[in-house]
């Protein structure tokens, strides 16, 4: 019996999960379709220019620490 009383409890508290996430998901102030993809466009934006900044940077450390090593090593 307190078998199927766990599965019933269990049950019930699934339920009530729904529930609350259902109505939780009504409160929620969802963006409209033009700020979505205004707000999409800034991140891929941003994506973008900090892979290439850093890139850069990359590259240009790299360069630099080539040359050091080749005056170290001659």
């Amino acid at each position: 019996m307190e078998f199927l009383r766990k599965i019933k409890d269990s049950f019930r508290n699934i339920i009530e999960f729904v529930k609350d996430t259902r109505k939780e998901l009504n409160n929620v102030s969802w963006p409209t379709r033009r700020e979505l993809v205004s707000t999409t466009m800034v991140v891929i934006v941003a994506v973008f220019f900090f892979g290439f900044f850093l890139w850069a940077v990359d590259f240009l450390v790299s360069n630099v620490m080539d040359f050091v090593f080749k005056r170290i090593m001659h």
